[in-house]
């Protein structure tokens, strides 16, 4: 299973694969056609709260990472989670978001997930 995180604004490339934007806000100064974007699951995004509480920097990653799978746990983006890893299981995804440090964003606590044969 291949699945790896870009930022939104970055070139595709022909290894991308599917390519699975994941963040709730269609990212600034970007068009559908230049972002190249295959699936946009908001289900599978933070909430609103979650990610305003984030930015406005009120806790650590590592809170903001359980609230966030918190809210995962629903059935619908449960659901998602096995359609995204359904995808890598067929062939490369990639995880696009306009996160400025995506190792520190909700993309690095998905792919987490997706790693985890647990969930």
């Amino acid at each position: 299973m291949t699945v790896r995180v870009r930022r939104v604004y970055e070139p595709p490339e022909p290894e991308d694969g599917v390519r699975v934007l994941v963040d709730r806000l269609w990212p600034r100064g970007l068009s559908k056609e230049a972002a190249r974007v295959e699936e946009w699951p908001k289900a599978l995004t933070p909430s609103t709260e979650l990610r305003r509480w984030y930015h406005a920097g009120e806790g650590s990653y590592e809170e903001f990472a359980d609230r966030y799978e918190a809210e995962l746990d629903t059935p619908e983006a449960a659901e998602l989670l096995l359609h995204v890893r359904d995808l890598a299981a067929k062939g490369p995804v990639t995880l696009l978001t306009a996160a400025k440090a995506p190792e520190q964003s909700h993309a690095a606590v998905l792919i987490r997930l997706l790693d985890s044969p647990s969930r």
